[in-house]
């Protein structure tokens, strides 16, 4: 006999868990380039998945080390940061419960004033990478405080919403130089 739970709510339950798994219990190791861009999914050393961090090092010239809740304040003084995106920031996005936990992901493209694509890792909380992930500005001033995140499994943007500390900008790009 099949379950009785809708596919939708089993859909909702993943993704929510998710976004928890890149901002809690992660010992991030440092620097090692562990992916193959479009695998999927990805699974490291010690049957650990790939999370979000250093995939968005790796995938970026922000070189930070530490949970992806920690990347918004390890910034200052280090890298410039913005409240608007820019081609190969990294968006740092607080979790959906509380402040320990969080996401990066680095932005690939600038659809539109409220549309960007990002790449990531681990969103679904199974190490996959997601390449081309949009994300929509669904704040009230435009200002990029709150997004939904695209759900790909179900062909929609998410339900729920996440707010954006911040971008912290690419000094790689040849435009940006590291602050000291």
């Amino acid at each position: 006999m099949t379950s009785n739970i809708p596919f939708k709510r089993i859909a909702i339950v993943v993704l929510a868990l998710g976004l928890g798994a890149c901002g809690t219990s992660f010992d991030d190791p440092g620097p090692v380039s562990w992916h193959a861009p479009g695998a999927k999914p990805r699974v490291l050393r010690g049957g650990e998945p790939l999370q979000c961090v250093p995939y968005a090092r790796d995938n970026s010239g922000v070189r930070l080390w530490g949970d992806a809740s920690t990347w918004w304040s390890k910034a200052s003084g280090k890298f410039e940061r913005a409240s608007e995106p820019e081609r190969g920031a990294v968006m740092v996005i607080r979790g959906y419960d509380s402040d320990e936990r969080g996401h990066v992901a680095v932005v690939r493209k600038i659809l539109s004033d409220r549309e960007i694509v990002v790449d990531h890792a681990n969103w679904l909380n199974s190490g996959e990478i997601s390449l081309d992930n949009p994300v929509m500005d669904v704040s009230d001033d435009n200002d990029w405080s709150k997004v939904r995140v695209w759900y790909a499994p179900g062909g929609h943007y998410g339900g729920r919403v996440y707010e954006v500390r911040g971008f912290i900008l690419d000094p790689s790009d040849g435009r940006r130089v590291a602050l000291r």
